[in-house]
């Protein structure tokens, strides 16, 4: 390690490593750049912030991700706040919850953490009927900060090849849920030339990317990318990634889209692109462990998370790492099932579904894997694949959103089980659907009531 100072928090002494403050909080950059004797001080003392935020910092920069209590949330904000540490911030963002977002939203808002403060009312606002009264305690300006920003709406879009079609078509539509109504209803229709049958979607930056998909059963992929902007209302082309391919997985975090395997020319693919949407060009970074398509993924704690199935009942988790540009082996669940397979993160928390028990398809059940304590939980129940879907599950606040052609069903996430919230209009499609969640401007998710979906059918399906 680099040779570094000792850190004295209220007579409690740290010794750190320079290089490591330096790179991460712009007080000890600033103050290790300065030229001033304190900076080759042995020993720097800090009296604005307490002991048990700066040992959050000091986990947090080993690669720890701590879970904190309500003593640890507040010391955290006033440590990130004085130091300027984004990394303790972007830690602060990811573990938001039901428990903690008021703390964090006001708290980060007197230390003037704006990012933190606003992600915080983001969470609020998603989970804005369960929390009302404890919103409207908040001091006026804050409580109408919650209320002026959009939630997440609930989307959907099928499965459709590109059309030559002039004329309107009502199935290549991109949708979303209206709960105030529970109700589906046409957002825009999608443009003639893009694909969703095999491609890849994901959501970044509150746009909608739709990458490749085919043409028709040639597999003749579509090269260019597709991007919706529901701010302005507009399509927009990207370019595609270097290796066509078809039944790829896309997945969009922290400004970049990943490409995972997929197919081409009907063979199995193991390589990875990553696009940094600010730069507008693929590039190849490392491959999976193995040629596949279909990756199942999900996102939880900030981190890509992949399963790969190994047969004889074993599922192993990998973690790609960006900082190392590896994938890593997290686990290994052990389970027999029948068919199918899906993964939705939630908190440190992922939860992988496949049905079953034994041949019964029309059961899902499920297992809990937590990030922090690296322990398998066998979630409680099962749940009817018939009913509602968890395979198109998408996670809003500590809500589950899925969806069938019957009901569309709101479930909420409890420790050993998800319990059956709500039920709303089903999705009257036929096909493969991809959900995910995007926030709309008001006028569209609380306007007037538009097309409603319920009895909608492709005939050419």
């Amino acid at each position: 390690q680099a040779a570094g100072p000792q850190v004295n928090v209220n007579g409690n002494i740290f010794s750190v490593d320079r290089t490591v403050m330096a790179d991460n909080c712009e007080y000890f950059r600033a103050l290790f750049q300065s030229g001033m004797r304190e900076c080759q001080q042995e020993e720097v003392h800090l009296r604005s912030v307490g002991v048990q935020g700066f040992l959050v910092l000091l986990r947090v920069l080993r690669g720890e991700r701590p879970m904190l209590n309500g003593d640890q949330i507040v010391e955290s904000i006033e440590c990130t706040a004085f130091l300027q540490v984004p990394a303790l911030t972007k830690h602060m963002m990811n573990i938001i919850s039901s428990e903690n977002c008021l703390l964090m939203y006001h708290t980060a808002a007197v230390y003037g953490v704006w990012e933190l403060s606003h992600h915080s009312a983001l969470f609020i606002r998603d989970m804005y009927a369960d929390l009302k009264e404890d919103v409207h305690a908040l001091p006026r300006q804050m409580a109408e900060y919650v209320e002026s920003v959009s939630p997440s709406s609930y989307m959907a879009v099928c499965s459709h090849s590109p059309s030559s079609e002039l004329l309107h078509n009502v199935q290549r539509t991109l949708c979303y849920l209206d709960e105030e109504h529970r109700k589906w209803r046409t957002l825009t229709q999608l443009p003639l030339s893009t694909s969703t049958t095999m491609a890849g979607v994901a959501v970044l930056n509150n746009k909608l990317y739709i990458i490749g998909g085919v043409h028709d059963i040639s597999k003749r992929v579509v090269e260019a990318g597709f991007c919706y902007n529901p701010t302005d209302d507009t399509w927009s082309t990207i370019c595609g990634p270097q290796q066509l391919r078809y039944s790829f997985t896309l997945i969009g975090l922290e400004g970049c889209l990943y490409a995972l395997g997929g197919k081409f020319n009907m063979k199995d693919l193991s390589s990875v692109e990553r696009l940094q949407t600010s730069e507008g060009s693929w590039g190849f970074v490392s491959a999976l462990p193995c040629q596949v398509a279909s990756v199942v993924s999900a996102v939880a704690m900030n981190r890509i998370f992949i399963c790969l199935w190994r047969g004889k009942g074993a599922t192993d988790v990998h973690e790609y790492v960006p900082e190392d540009d590896r994938w890593l082996l997290v686990t290994t669940l052990i389970r027999q099932q029948s068919y199918g397979l899906y993964m939705v993160g939630h908190r440190d928390n992922l939860y992988m579904m496949r049905n079953g028990p034994g041949e019964d398809f029309l059961l899902c059940v499920m297992d809990c894997y937590n990030l922090t304590s690296g322990q398998w939980t066998a979630m409680s129940g099962h749940y009817s694949n018939s009913k509602g879907s968890l395979f198109t599950a998408v996670v809003r606040g500590d809500s589950v959103f899925t969806l069938s052609r019957h009901v569309t069903t709101e479930y909420r996430v409890e420790k050993t089980q998800w319990r059956r919230k709500r039920e709303m209009e089903g999705f009257g499609r036929v096909g493969s659907i991809y959900t995910f969640q995007m926030r709309l401007p008001k006028h569209i998710a609380h306007g007037p009531v538009t097309m409603s979906l319920s009895c909608s059918f492709d005939r050419n399906r």
